[in-house]
């Protein structure tokens, strides 16, 4: 209960406001140039890395990024920027994942 009032009172802030969403509302902001370049911001940590697929954890779910020739460039606590062939990036959410998340 006091999670989803927490998360309504966000919402209401960042309208207010005239905030970006994921500035409060703890999503991910990306930013991909092209098939080449994806800048991830607001992620919770790198689960899977290879030449072809990286898998990010989120607040809510995770990200999966499927492509050739993979490079992390740049990785801070909460941002990446991956360097490759991007095919497909996709939102999974927890049932997705096998992972129970709220």
């Amino acid at each position: 209960m006091f999670e989803r009032w927490k998360q309504s009172a966000k919402q209401w802030v960042t309208g207010k406001m005239n905030l970006p969403e994921d500035v409060l509302l703890d999503v991910p902001r990306l930013t991909m140039i092209g098939q080449l370049h994806l800048h991830v911001e607001n992620h919770r940590g790198v689960l899977h890395f290879s030449k072809e697929l990286v898998r990010l954890k989120l607040s809510y779910g995770e990200l999966s990024i499927k492509g050739k020739d993979f490079v992390i460039k740049t990785i801070l606590p909460n941002e990446l920027l991956l360097e490759g062939t991007i095919d497909e990036v996709r939102y999974l959410n927890g049932r997705e994942t096998g992972g129970a998340h709220e």
